[in-house]
């Protein structure tokens, strides 16, 4: 029988945080691979989210989300960045960050367009640029001087008669990058001189280190006019698998993102929306807590991780460390991951699935530090072995 998968989703199989995680619980390996934290989020906010269940909020919520959300996320962008949004027609509520980007992606771009995003990239870009029958033009971050970025000239050759948008992650998963005022000046101005559109996905907002300052590309000269800015709350509050995100943008790209995500999911959560709410308005100084700790346990796993052998760059935001893995006496990424589970007992993610050009990653591979310390250690301790 011929493969009943479209052409263009041939080539996307299972991604490879469920085959990495699912290879973790086969052998019962310490999982420094998917992005998830160990432990939760704010207990007034889970609490939170349990009386909205109890209190009879279980029915379908609005579809664009709950007021007290969307009002919420409009306040928050206004606290943080300055930037205004009216929440019954600029703030949209989605499944997940996810949801808010694919949503984006289909309402804003189809067959014909081209897509720029930077490699390595979140896998799901590519599947929802393919969904979207357009095409992607990758522009390769490398590092230098200890940190992953890309070059502005590159930058602009990716530009043709037929690009539509750019799809821009800062903190950067999986490079761990923030992008600098700089260099999303650099993208602002390719917009600009080109009339794209923006997709910022932004859900690692909060999680920086170093005193790195993350810039919502929005705010720059001639940006918010032509940026659909994307967050949720799965990372900033510790709750990945609430799945609540949402979309600020002007009013005409909200009603496509709308047109679309409204015949996929129709809604998000009640409970969760309303739990998010209360942690936006509360549970920042929590927030600040976590992004310090976090920071804690990326030295922390470098540590491990150098001392394993690795040669390690340093996050300047997200949950992940990218590890060179050539001095260890390997080359391919890909063939390391799928043994660490036998040899050592731990899962960790090959970066070279995020490129187009899989080449620039294939020596590299991805460590997540949102774990208990204990496990950090324990996975340090594991992966000696190697050497």
């Amino acid at each position: 029988m011929a493969d009943p998968l479209v052409p263009r989703m041939q080539g996307f199989g299972t991604t490879i945080f469920a085959e990495m995680s699912a290879l973790a619980v086969a052998t019962g390996s310490i999982n420094l691979g998917q992005g998830f934290p160990d432990t939760d989020g704010p207990p007034a906010m889970l609490d939170a989210a349990v009386e909205a269940i109890r209190s009879g909020g279980n029915q379908y919520p609005p579809g664009p989300g709950v007021p007290e959300l969307r009002e919420a996320v409009a306040a928050q962008r206004l606290d943080r960045y300055g930037l205004e949004y009216d929440p019954a027609t600029e703030v949209y509520v989605t499944v997940g960050a996810t949801e808010g980007i694919s949503a984006a992606v289909l309402a804003l771009t189809g067959p014909g367009d081209e897509v720029i995003v930077f490699e390595p990239y979140y896998d799901s870009y590519a599947a929802t640029i393919a969904l979207a029958g357009a095409e992607r033009r990758p522009v390769t971050l490398r590092p230098v001087e200890g940190r992953f970025t890309f070059d502005p000239d590159e930058l602009r050759a990716a530009v043709g008669p037929r690009t539509r948008a750019i799809l821009v992650n800062s903190p950067h998963n999986p490079a761990g990058t923030v992008f600098t005022r700089a260099e999303m000046e650099a993208i602002a101005a390719v917009c600009r001189e080109h009339d794209l559109i923006a997709i910022t996905d932004e859900v690692y907002e909060y999680l920086t280190f170093d005193g790195a300052e993350h810039i919502a590309l929005a705010t720059l000269e001639g940006m918010r006019e032509r940026t659909v800015s994307v967050s949720s709350t799965g990372k900033t509050f510790s709750v990945t698998g609430w799945k609540t995100g949402w979309v600020t943008a002007p009013a005409e790209y909200v009603r496509a993102v709308q047109t679309v995500k409204q015949f996929t999911t129709y809604a998000v959560g009640g409970p969760w929306q309303r739990a998010t709410a209360y942690a936006l308005r509360n549970e920042l100084p929590w927030v600040e807590d976590l992004r310090a700790s976090l920071e804690s346990k990326r030295d922390r796993l470098i540590t491990g991780l150098e001392a394993a052998g690795f040669t390690t760059y340093r996050p300047q935001g997200t949950y992940f460390v990218q590890a060179d893995i050539r001095p260890l006496g390997f080359t391919d990424g890909m063939e390391l991951a799928r043994a660490l589970p036998e040899k050592v007992g731990v899962v960790a993610v090959p970066t070279q699935v995020f490129y187009d050009h899989a080449e620039a990653g294939a020596h590299f591979v991805r460590f997540a530090f949102c774990k208990k310390d204990e496990v950090i250690d324990e996975a340090a301790e594991r992966l000696r072995r190697l050497g």
